[in-house]
């Protein structure tokens, strides 16, 4: 895929979705920056501490992170096609580039246990076999997965006590597979051209949007009933909301961006995803230095609130400053240069 000043465009677009998905893992990993140990306070959870887990819970759990598991698949099928473009062999710079981002991953878990990337890196290299795969291959690969995926918690939701095929059950609707599953998703967004024909396909978009609305509104129903009820298998109602619920995200985000000026209003939201790696590291520790100044003992989920909207402010203004000066952010540089070396680095276009 030869870049053309409307894929150009596009990137604007996925730019702000990345951003807006750092929010919302920001949502879920600002807890996680402060370890609790035995004999720590526990957060509150009554009344409005409650009330925003809840919301969190509903809204923004494993959704945020499947959106940007999504985008990561758009984006190294990009990276390879360009590399192709320019005549070198994008399955080796696939595999380069994320055996880069599994070393610098960690290095990223002295610094945040919690950390993502290097389960990215090693799922990301189980994408390389697909690129040269028929876009009907990956559809087909694709469904598979979710099928897989979806009745695997199906089961265990309706059949518990199945005890002897339990471990399987819990390999195939674990969070690695559903990584898997939205990587290929991007992959197969990017590969197949739909980034460049949003307005072409609005119809199909907008049935897919009015259909996962519907799901996403009783899944949260169905997580509201199971958290105050204090069920078991709040875990289990959650995962099986989160495919459906990105979807609804995704087709809504990817209509409301074709809007030029909806656009032009989040585009300082899109520099922090124009330097997401940055960022996602940047995160964990600014957030620990925040939670260590302020003194907290115990971060509470107002308290996680507040942190996550601070931190994403200076984040929106750090970013946007820095690209006033520079191509590209830091880290991205160096995960560049890793990837190509000083020669390649030089006369990358």
């Amino acid at each position: 895929m030869n870049p053309s000043i409307s894929q150009k465009e596009r990137i604007i677009s996925l730019d702000i979705i990345r951003g807006l998905a750092l929010f919302g893992i920001l949502l879920i990993n600002v807890g996680a920056f402060k370890v609790i140990i035995e004999g720590d306070p526990l957060p509150d959870y009554s009344g409005f501490n409650g009330i925003i887990i809840l919301l969190i819970t509903i809204i923004v759990e494993k959704k945020f992170f499947s959106i940007f598991s999504f985008l990561f698949g758009i984006g190294l099928y990009i990276f390879a096609s360009r590399a192709e473009s320019r005549g070198d062999k994008p399955k080796l710079r696939m595999v380069r580039r994320l055996l880069v981002l599994l070393l610098l991953g960690i290095v990223h878990v002295f610094i945040f246990w919690g950390t993502i990337l290097p389960i990215y890196a090693i799922v990301g290299l189980f994408l390389i076999p697909f690129y040269g795969a028929e876009i009907t291959t990956v559809k087909k690969w694709l469904v598979s997965f979710v099928t897989i995926y979806v009745v695997s918690l199906i089961v265990k939701f309706f059949l518990p006590t199945i005890i002897i095929v339990s471990s399987i059950l819990d390999f195939f609707s674990n969070d690695i597979i559903l990584i898997f599953i939205m990587f290929l998703a991007g992959f197969l967004t990017a590969k197949a051209g739909w980034l460049l024909q949003i307005k072409e396909l609005s119809k199909q978009i907008k049935w897919i949007q009015i259909v996962t609305f519907v799901l996403f509104i009783v899944s949260s129903l169905c997580i509201w009933y199971a958290h105050l009820s204090d069920y078991n298998n709040e875990k289990l109602v959650v995962e099986l909301g989160v495919i459906p619920t990105t979807m609804f995200y995704l087709s809504t985000l990817f209509l409301l961006l074709e809007n030029k000026r909806i656009e032009k209003l989040m585009k300082p939201i899109a520099r922090v995803g124009q330097m997401a790696f940055t960022n996602y590291i940047a995160q964990s520790i600014i957030g620990t230095m925040i939670i260590s100044l302020i003194g907290l003992d115990v971060v509470s989920p107002k308290d996680v609130v507040y942190i996550a909207i601070l931190i994403f402010v200076i984040q929106i203004i750090f970013s946007n400053i820095w690209f006033k000066f520079f191509p590209i952010g830091p880290l991205e540089k160096v995960w560049r240069y890793m990837t190509y070396g000083k020669k390649k680095y030089n006369n990358k276009v």
